[in-house]
This record gives structure tokens, C-alpha cells and sequence, in this order.
């Protein structure tokens, strides 16, 4: 195929190319066959990537409309076509230069007669998606609330993901969801979409890879037409977006990926990092260029990110550098519980603020939603200004609104905006028509909604059906309010949780946030427990949701790890690195190294949002269903390069096993330079220090110290007897250096950590 012609380049080599370095001018001037550009964290890739555009403009390699640029965001899509302007001195029109799914839309839109469609299809939202399965479902005789169709979407949507229509789902992958008809459902929500000229999200990329694979004239227009491709954030793609990409680079073959393979941080929403790792498998001859000068992190923080990152084997290797000044050592804090993880990041704040610091250059960066809620509650009694990115507050998510509901409800039957909310939530049948007489009957006489349910539920008023579901949502709380003070109330709001279905319904739902939102329940009841009393912990909330965040000012950024990839900060915490939260260990149980790969891809992530300073925080206790259950340090921690690290936390907690060559805090043991005596049953048992609100470091009383002789892993054999604080009594069954496989007597198989467990005869 023909080359537009090429223009001479000019001999004064332009302001866009001068600004850069070595490898970015490489990356913007290589512009024949395949490119892979590795960009590290804080690299420069979007100076690189716009100035690759206005350089194949500047040469009269290609004119806008000759150019496909995909991006992952509208926003990313609008500043890129803003730079480029601001690098040419004028707009640039013409422009096929957006994200995938807007793109994959334009194309559709002039072929859609191709695949079925008419030209003007709508696409459906989530709610119109759900609404369209809810009624086939209904049709099918299945059940909503045994197989939720949030549930079946989710699954469809995972489909669409990896290029699979109706008929390429296997048996294996259809799996049992909706009874096994998930893919005859799947089928039918197409061809009802059809019907309805409509479609997803998912179908805008799913439609046109169908449409390149069976016309391909179309896709030998688009061939001519494109004459380079240039692709954003090539890392996180799905395998549907790979397939629409192949397809449209088999033309001129000019197709130039940026992307960094260390940063890929979305498996659990279909990214696919081998994609990245197989470029030159992909395309033949294709050079790989690395951005790895940094210029956001000082030298001590891009050494201990590249030395955690080193650690997995699924990447293509590089190290970022910078020729900035050192910087301080990155600081690592071990401390009692969450409680006091949360005052000491405070008071850290407060002394950075002290110091001129401003607050909107800190954030702390969390594993999950869950561990936001002890910083926030801590921030409010310090008055400390904040703003959740990326979610709403902790006591302002649905799930945890609702559950305040049926507490509330619980702890004051006249609470009529609690009964409204969780009456029919999850659904009980109890519909509008049925809150419509409740309401009638509450006025006419002056009865709190409550009450006019309890007596409603004794008459003839209602139909059948939800005379017996108010019936028994009233005998449900009546129950469960004589509970109140003989039940712990953590314990009981755990009770209602489960007892009314709420917990079920969502695990039941399949959608990426349910497990966060049964993490946010769970967080809930861990917060009743720091109150004498449920009416105590009602009032706390009351006067928490009264702080309304200010508009604009001042203000510290609380985040997941997730939310804050793109972002830097001048200083960054980064608490809870602990095993089971960080490592995540439900991610670690359901996709095994490959998860822990991406976890600690998010680690480095977390490592370089930071300019200058990094302080990293682990807790010896956490709260888990309301008791407490000893932590051990994350492996992250050990494989930070040690010669980087400032260890702050008493290392008399700690024994001196640890897993490789770092520090030797990680799951092992503890750290390597610290006092003899490992992590034992008897931790749990350590008492607060007397002084529980003074800095909240780490301390171990002289009961714990003579009571919890270090056993050594050797100790225990095949057959051993052992006693686990948490599990109980036990028989060893495997070992595996420090690791233990115990088939315990109630809690049945487990693997634990020898330092937590003590023989059976030593048990007390």
C-alpha cells in the first residue's frame, strides 16, 4: 500500500522534539512497522505520545483523519488533542481520536446494516440492560431473587469482554449460573436487542470485530484509510479490544502501543496484561523502546519500587531512574491495631501541616473501601479536612447506608425513613402499591409506618402475599430487638444482616464491587464494636454525616490503590500492608500467582505516586467479624531493598526469620535485625500499653514475652497435635518450610504459619 507523500524534514529541529530525551525523541521518530513503548511511572508518556502525533502532522506522514489514537478516557482523548494543538499552534480537525468503545461506535454507526442494526441504535445503560434480562429471565420461569439478573449480566459483560458471542461460549466457560441457561439467555438478550435496534457497551467493540472478521471490504477501507494506529494505555486492555486492534493493524502495520506492563492493575475487569508481554510475538520485528528516566520520585523511592517489582516474572523488565536528588529513606511503621494506624497517619499529617505541608499534596492510599472508614472517623475528631476519590464516603455507601437502616430501625421502631428504606430491600415482594396503603394507614391513624405495617399484617387490607412477607419482616425485628442486651450489638447486627437476607443478596450478585461491599458490611459491624452500645455507635453517625465536605479548600485525599493510578502527591501512606489485606487473599484464593502479581504490580503503583516521600504502615491486630485476629506483615515489605527502608516499629515483636534478602518483616517472620522471638499465639493475647492513646507503637507486655516461647517450624511433623488461637485444636497433616497444612477439629483444613500455632500440650 502507498505512503502518503513525506515532506522534507526541516533542518532546525522543532521546539516538540528538543524538549525531550533520548527515549522519548526515540519513541516519537520511529514511526515505521510495529512500537512498543515500555513508559515507566513518571516517564513523561503523554509528552512522548503527543508529540508522535504532531510529528507524523509536522512530516506529512499522515494527515488527522489518517491517524486512529485510542485512549482509555474522553478526558485523556480531550487533553491529548489539546496538546497537540498547543505543540502545532493551531486546532487540529479531522481528528479519529477517542476512546475504544466512541470509536468502535463511529464505525458502527456507517455499517451497522452489516450486523443486523440500523444506523441509529441505541445504546442501552445498565439499568435498561438489567430491565431487558429481568423480563427474558420472567419469561423463563427463573427466578430473580435465587439468580439475580445483575448476576447474569456481570457474566455476559465478561463474555463480551473476551470476544465471545452466544456462539463461541463453551460448556466449560457457561458454567452454572441461571441454572446452566446462562448462554441460551445470553442469546436471547441479543437477539432481543436486535429486535429492539439497540445495544451495550460491550456489543460496540463485540459488533465491529464482527463486522471486520465477515466484510472484509470494510475492513479493507479502514485499512486504506489508517496509516497509523497509536494506542494509550495498551497495558490494560481486554481481549476484545486486542482483537478490534489486530484486526485494524494488519493494513500498514504502523501501529505504536504505549503502555507500562508493571502497571497493570485491572485483571478483575478483564484487562489482560499478557497482551503487552506478547507484542513482539504479535508483530514481528517490532522495536521496543523504554521510558525509564523518571521525573516525578526521588532515587530512594524509584530504587525500593524497582526492587519490589523485580520480584515477578511476568513483565519485560526495566528499572526507572532519575537524576534527581537521593531523598529520604521511605519509612515503615509497625503499630497495634487499625485504630492506632489511623492516629498515627493524623498526627503525621498534622506535624507535615505544622511544617507548611499543604494537605492537598498528601494521600493515603488503601487496599480496599473497607480500610477507609478508621481514617475517616479519625479525621473528623481532628478536624482534619479530607476527600474520598473515587467513591463517596464510608457512611455514604449504599450498602452501608442500608445497613444503618435496619439498624436505626432496630434501635427506634418509629424511624419511618429507615422502614421506607429496607422494607422490601432485599426485594420481599412488598411493592408501591403495598407502601402506598402502609403510608394511607399511617396517617389516618397517626401511626409510625412501623406500626401500621404490624397491624396491617393482622388484617385483610393487604393481598396474601404481602400480608405474609410484612408479617414476617415484623416478627423478624421483634425478634431481633429482644435480643437487645443479651446479644453483644456487633454480634447482633451481624444477625439481622444475615436473618433478613441482605448479606445473601449480595453475595449472591456477581458484580466486581460485591465483594467490596460485603468488606464495607463487615467494616460496619468492626466499628459497633468500638461503642459501649448500638444507640452510641447511631449517634456517632448521626454527627459524622452531619460534616458535610466543603466545596474546594484544603484538603487531604483518601483513595483505594486502584483510584489513584495517574496521580501524583508529595507524600504518600501506605497503610495495611499486612497479609490477607495486601496481598489481598481473596484475590490470591480465586486467581492464585497471577494474582499476586498484579497485587504487587499494585504495590509499585502505590510506591510511585509519590514525589518524596513514602511511609508505609503494617498493624499487628485487625478487627475480622468483630474479634481480633493477629496480623502478619505483607510479603511486600520483605522484598523491599532494606538499604532503603527506615524501620520505625519495636522489632522485640518480631523474630528474626524472614523471607529472602530484604528486610525480614514480611510473612515469614519479622525483621531480620530485630530481637530474637517470633510472631506467637501469645501476640493475640498482648495487652494495649496502659497509655493506649499515646503514639499507638507497637508494645508487648513481660506476660506475653514469658508465655510465648518461640517454636521453631522444625518443631512440628506430620501427625503433630497443635492448638491455634483462632482454629483450636488440630493435626499437622503437611510442611512446607514455615507453612503448615493443619486439618483443624472444628474449622477444619487451613494453611497457617508455624510461629501461630504452639503444641497441643503447650496450649493455654
Amino acid at each position: 500500500m502507498s505512503q502518503p507523500r513525506q515532506v522534507q524534514s526541516p533542518a532546525i529541529v522543532p521546539p516538540y522534539l528538543t524538549a525531550l530525551n533520548d527515549a522519548q525523541r526515540a519513541a516519537v521518530e520511529a514511526l515505521d512497522g510495529p512500537v512498543l513503548v515500555l513508559a515507566g511511572a513518571g516517564t513523561g508518556k503523554t509528552r512522548a505520545l503527543t508529540a508522535r502525533l504532531a510529528h507524523l502532522l509536522v512530516t506529512g506522514r499522515a494527515s488527522p483523519g489518517q491517524i486512529l489514537a485510542v485512549t482509555f478516557t474522553n478526558k485523556a482523548a480531550r487533553e491529548m488533542k489539546e496538546r497537540v494543538a498547543a505543540l502545532l499552534n493551531r486546532p487540529v480537525e479531522g481528528w479519529w481520536l477517542g476512546t475504544f468503545h466512541a470509536l468502535a461506535a463511529r464505525m458502527l454507526r456507517t455499517h451497522a446494516e452489516r450486523v443486523g442494526l440500523g444506523p441509529g441504535f441505541t445504546i442501552l445503560d445498565t439499568d435498561d440492560q438489567l430491565r431487558l434480562l429481568k423480563q427474558l429471565m420472567a419469561a423463563e420461569g427463573i427466578d430473580d431473587r435465587k439468580s439475580p439478573a445483575r448476576a447474569l449480566l456481570g457474566v455476559i459483560q465478561r463474555w463480551k469482554d473476551r470476544g465471545l458471542a452466544p456462539d463461541k461460549v463453551s460448556a466449560a466457560q457457561a458454567g452454572d449460573v441461571t441454572g446452566g441457561r446462562a448462554v441460551a439467555l445470553y442469546a436471547a438478550y441479543q437477539d432481543r436487542l436486535r429486535a429492539l435496534n439497540a445495544c451495550d457497551f460491550g456489543d460496540l467493540i463485540l459488533h465491529t470485530i464482527t463486522l471486520f472478521q465477515t466484510c472484509p471490504d470494510v475492513l479493507a477501507g479502514y485499512h486504506r484509510r489508517f496509516h497509523y494506529l497509536l494506542v494509550d494505555e495498551y497495558q490494560d486492555i481486554n481481549v476484545a479490544q486486542y482483537l478490534w486492534l489486530r484486526l485494524l493493524a494488519q493494513g500498514h502495520r504502523n501501529i505504536c502501543c504505549v503502555g507500562d506492563d508493571d502497571q497493570s492493575i485491572y485483571g478483575w475487569r478483564g484487562a489482560e496484561v499478557g497482551n503487552i508481554l506478547r507484542f513482539e510475538t504479535d508483530f514481528p520485528g517490532a522495536r521496543v523502546i523504554r521510558l525509564e528516566r523518571n521525573y516525578r520520585s526521588t532515587g530512594r523511592i524509584l530504587a525500593a519500587a524497582s526492587g519490589l517489582i523485580a520480584h515477578n516474572r511476568g513483565r519485560l523488565g526495566k528499572t526507572l531512574w532519575t537524576d534527581g536528588e537521593e531523598g529520604e529513606k521511605l519509612r515503615l511503621r509497625g503499630l497495634w491495631d487499625g485504630e492506632a494506624e489511623a492516629r498515627f497517619v493524623g498526627e503525621e499529617i498534622e506535624a507535615l501541616q505544622r511544617r507548611g505541608h499543604a494537605l492537598s499534596e498528601i494521600a493515603i492510599l488503601v487496599r480496599t473501601g473497607a480500610q477507609t472508614r478508621e481514617f475517616e472517623d479519625r479525621f473528623l475528631t481532628l478536624g482534619l479536612p479530607y476527600r474520598v476519590v473515587g467513591g463517596p464516603r464510608f457512611y455514604e455507601r449504599l450498602e452501608v447506608r442500608d445497613a444503618l437502616a435496619y439498624m436505626r430501625l432496630l434501635d427506634n421502631p418509629g424511624h419511618d425513613l429507615a422502614f421506607e428504606r429496607i422494607v422490601n430491600r432485599p426485594k420481599r415482594g412488598l411493592g408501591e402499591a403495598t407502601l402506598r396503603t402502609l403510608h394511607a394507614a399511617a396517617r389516618a391513624g397517626g401511626l409510625s409506618l412501623y406500626e401500621a405495617a404490624r397491624r396491617l399484617a393482622a388484617t385483610d387490607e393487604l393481598r396474601p402475599a404481602a400480608r405474609r412477607a410484612l408479617a414476617r419482616f415484623i416478627e423478624s425485628f421483634e425478634r431481633w430487638r429482644s435480643l437487645i442486651g443479651h446479644v453483644p450489638h456487633p454480634e447482633l447486627a451481624e444477625i439481622v444482616l444475615e436473618e433478613s437476607g441482605y448479606t445473601a443478596m449480595w453475595l449472591a450478585d456477581k458484580a466486581p464491587d460485591a465483594p467490596g461491599r460485603l468488606e464495607n458490611l463487615r467494616e460496619l459491624v468492626n466499628a459497633m464494636a468500638e461503642f459501649e452500645t448500638l444507640a452510641g455507635f447511631l449517634e456517632h453517625v448521626a454527627l459524622v454525616m452531619e460534616l458535610n465536605e466543603a466545596e474546594g479548600g484544603d484538603m487531604v485525599s483518601l483513595m483505594t490503590l486502584h483510584a489513584a493510578k495517574g496521580l501524583e502527591f508529595e507524600t504518600v501512606f501506605l497503610p495495611g500492608w499486612e497479609e490477607g489485606l495486601f496481598p489481598n487473599q481473596r484475590a490470591l484464593d480465586e486467581y492464585g500467582t497471577r494474582a499476586l502479581e498484579e497485587e504487587r504490580r499494585l504495590a509499585y503503583v502505590g510506591l510511585t505516586r509519590a514525589r518524596r516521600r513514602v511511609i508505609l504502615s503494617f498493624a499487628a491486630n485487625r478487627r475480622l467479624h468483630g474479634s481480633w485476629t493477629p496480623a502478619i506483615p505483607s510479603r511486600f515489605i520483605d522484598e523491599l531493598p532494606r538499604e532503603h527502608i527506615e524501620v520505625e516499629s519495636d522489632p522485640g515483636l518480631y523474630g528474626a526469620v524472614g523471607l529472602g534478602g530484604g528486610l525480614g518483616v514480611g510473612a515469614g517472620g519479622g525483621f531480620a535485625d530485630g530481637a530474637p522471638g517470633r510472631v506467637t499465639p501469645g501476640m493475640a493475647r498482648a495487652r494495649r500499653h496502659a497509655d493506649h492513646r499515646g503514639s499507638g507503637d507497637l508494645e508487648l507486655s513481660a506476660e506475653v514475652v514469658t508465655t510465648a516461647d518461640p517454636v521453631s517450624s522444625s518443631a512440628f511433623v506430620p501427625g503433630a497435635r497443635i492448638f491455634h488461637q483462632k482454629f483450636g485444636y488440630g493435626t499437622v497433616e503437611s510442611v512446607s518450610g514455615d507453612r503448615l497444612d493443619i486439618a483443624f477439629d472444628k474449622a477444619g483444613r487451613k494453611k497457617v504459619i508455624a510461629s501461630f500455632v504452639v503444641p497441643a500440650d503447650r496450649a493455654g
